[in-house]
């Protein structure tokens, strides 16, 4: 009877537990689906257009590979070729925010996608150094100038207390596309050869383009938040204090591109980690991503820390993660430092991409988010081959703690930002 009595005791109590545990996952599971909730359709659009876009973008992970393997260029020459591309990611970025401000971001967007999809095809025939360079300069040049026009477009299709949201929803449809892509990229050199990563690049960017046509042509999508045409508008070279945001920015994007070059090399290298163990941590990252940025930024919408507090929270964050790595050789405070580095990503990344869609209704959004996008790109030009040089030197303690430095500069720059918009709305 006792015995009995004790087995009903353990069932019940472990339905109890099991029904605790489902509704925690029922509770988590509603809460990511809700943080989707309000988007416009268009965003979807968007979003799907992004994802096969990005889902294609097969050359440029096996870029070094195809230039070592297939053309068999030296170390020195690829390190110009990955320059140029920084430069043609720079001038596009530019070229773009100027376009959508003269001709529109549906037109920009549209051409970017059409002409780079025919440029990955041509490309491929080219093989000679100095060729290879101007090609890929042209081809980046053409691909970024969407990037700026994306941010114009967003900005339209999103109402504004969702912007910040459906930014995050097209950051989690690139980080898919871009997990996708090299799986199926590694396939295609395995079966086809490095061209056929070319064709595809270039058939998957006329594809998106063709997507565009028939969902988001000016005829069939709404516009949620015109753009706001004002009297004077202020040249987004001249607001000192978006400058000051953008240069800030440009340091968070510095020190967090280690974290795809010079840092898999320190795992490598100091923690003697295999490919695989590498390749999983980086992993990580996306999985992150794309399982918690939502929910996260849909609770920090709700909080009163404004748009430049979180960025500042991001960049504090990040620095952390490279702190840590100075602290102890124990293995498993790479694991932290991936995820507090995430962390800061997810943090920092929409809450500036917002605030820069604010910012540019001073001005033109063109020029605004073409400003924006270049920032980044001088982080790609100068953070890859700075961090190689001075670990080379200087060796990783070191680097981690110039990193850390960084850091601390790129929040103090973001203090000044949150101090000057304090004093423009005292004004106004």
């Amino acid at each position: 009877m006792c015995s009995n009595s004790r087995e009903k005791a353990t069932f019940i109590s472990s339905f109890s537990l099991q029904t605790q545990i489902f509704n925690s996952l029922q509770r988590i599971l509603l809460s990511y689906i809700n943080s989707f909730s309000g988007l416009s359709k268009e965003i979807w659009w968007l979003a799907l257009i992004t994802l096969i876009n990005r889902a294609g973008a097969m050359v440029i992970p096996f870029l070094s590979l195809y230039l070592s393997d297939d053309l068999s260029f030296t170390k020195g020459q690829i390190g110009w070729i990955m320059t140029s591309y920084g430069l043609g990611s720079f001038f596009g970025a530019w070229l773009g925010g100027k376009l959508s401000d003269q001709i529109g971001y549906y037109k920009v967007i549209l051409g970017s996608l059409m002409l780079t999809g025919v440029s990955f095809i041509i490309v491929q025939y080219f093989s000679s150094f100095w060729s290879i360079c101007i090609s890929f300069f042209i081809l980046i040049a053409i691909a970024d100038a969407a990037r700026p026009a994306f941010f114009v477009a967003l900005s339209a299709y999103s109402k504004p207390e969702n912007k910040t949201r459906s930014l995050t929803f097209i950051r989690l449809a690139i980080n898919l596309g871009f997990s996708a892509g090299p799986a199926l990229g590694g396939l295609i050199i395995a079966t086809i050869g490095y061209h056929g990563l070319f064709w595809v690049d270039g058939i998957t960017c006329v594809i998106a383009g063709l997507v565009m046509i028939q969902t988001l042509h000016p005829k069939k999508a709404k516009e949620l938040d015109k753009e706001v045409v004002i009297e004077n508008p202020v040249p987004a070279y001249r607001d000192s204090t978006y400058i000051i945001f953008l240069i800030s920015l440009a340091l968070f994007g510095f020190i967090f591109v280690q974290y795809f070059s010079t840092v898999p090399l320190y795992y490598k290298e100091i923690h003697e980690l295999s490919e695989e163990k590498i390749g999983l941590l980086l992993a990580m990252n996306g999985a992150l991503i794309f399982f918690f940025e939502m929910p996260l930024i849909a609770y920090l919408e709700k909080t009163n820390i404004s748009k430049t507090g979180n960025v500042i929270n991001g960049f504090i964050l990040t620095g952390i993660s490279f702190a840590l790595l100075l602290i102890t050789p124990w293995a498993g405070i790479l694991i932290i430092g991936m995820i507090i580095a995430t962390l800061g990503e997810m943090v920092a990344f929409p809450f500036g991409n917002a605030f820069a869609l604010d910012r540019a209704k001073k001005g033109r959004q063109g020029a605004y988010m073409g400003l924006y996008s270049m920032s980044f790109s001088v982080a790609h030009i100068f953070g890859h081959n700075s961090g190689m040089q001075f670990i080379d030197s200087f060796g990783y303690d070191n680097s981690w703690i110039l990193m850390t430095l960084i850091a601390g500069v790129g929040t103090f720059l973001l203090i000044l930002v949150k101090q000057r918009l304090r004093h423009e709305k005292t004004n106004d």
